[in-house]
């Protein structure tokens, strides 16, 4: 797997596929690349017709065929396998990807991004649309207010705090490993960054640049969403012109680990359109 540098950083990334439209996926607070594992895999190979709409209702009635994509998944500064600090607010960590895209020459990408992976693609889309193809926001909102006992629980118990982070994240019934692995990456970020991370979602307010949006936009939401819960999503498709919106019943803040299927699905379909 490569690494570029950035503004004297190593920057680790993963990649996928060899043509087609880029496709950039940006992990949220504390995480690393590895939450898009699944996304790499089938969209930087997949085939025609391969996410055709399964039963979930959500998932758009489109049946054509989704071009192929070069598709990415970077640590950002400070996570994963990614060197140096991280950052302290969601403006500079869009930065950091812009300066990703162009050590790639990556001209255009279709960004998308989970929670604070979220705050900064629509910060990339606001400060630097003609970077942006295409807009995905999953599980995030135009602002993104944090509980102060997270905060201060980070700070001051943050293995025990990890492990109540990650319980909001799923749903009750997803798998122990799904959860047990979100606590494993959080602790190995570790809490200066994933405080930083917090904080910086907690300033984050994008509310009154909504309307300067033009990028094509997808929003997903999990139903049983705990941290960004479907209101904020739906506050996004009210205030993003010709946004979709599209809610996975059954899912937690981490919906393309809980429902990977149905994620790809509507995925699928709009990069079908959006192409």
């Amino acid at each position: 797997m490569p690494f570029v540098d950035i503004t004297n950083q190593s920057i680790f990334y993963a990649a996928r596929g060899l043509s087609g439209a880029p496709l950039v996926f940006i992990h949220g607070a504390g995480d690393s690349h590895l939450c898009w594992n699944g996304q790499l895999a089938a969209f930087g190979a997949h085939r025609a017709n391969q996410f055709a709409p399964t039963q979930t209702p959500s998932v758009p009635a489109d049946t054509g065929t989704v071009s192929a994509a070069r598709a990415f998944a970077l640590d950002l500064p400070g996570h994963g396998r990614s060197g140096g600090a991280g950052r302290t607010t969601v403006h500079d960590y869009a930065v950091a990807v812009r300066e990703f895209l162009d050590v790639l020459n990556l001209e255009r990408a279709v960004i998308v991004g989970i929670s604070m992976g979220g705050a900064i693609a629509q910060t990339l889309a606001v400060d630097f649309p003609e970077r942006v193809l295409g807009l995905g926001l999953v599980g995030t909102g135009a602002k993104l207010r944090v509980a102060p006992a997270f905060l201060q629980g980070i700070q001051s118990d943050f293995e025990n705090i990890a492990r109540v982070l990650v319980e909001n994240f799923f749903t009750p019934d997803a798998p122990r490993e799904l959860k047990e692995k979100g606590v494993t990456q959080l602790l190995a970020t570790g809490a200066q960054v994933t405080y930083d991370d917090f904080a910086a979602c907690d300033a984050f307010d994008l509310r009154a640049r909504l309307g300067e949006i033009r990028a094509r936009t997808l929003i997903v939401c999990g139903s049983e969403d705990k941290m960004t819960p479907p209101k904020y999503s739906e506050y996004l498709a009210q205030n993003i012109a010709g946004a979709q919106y599209h809610r996975i019943e059954n899912a937690g803040h981490m919906t393309m680990l809980e429902q990977p299927a149905a994620f790809n699905a509507i995925l699928g379909a709009w990069l079908g359109r959006l192409n």
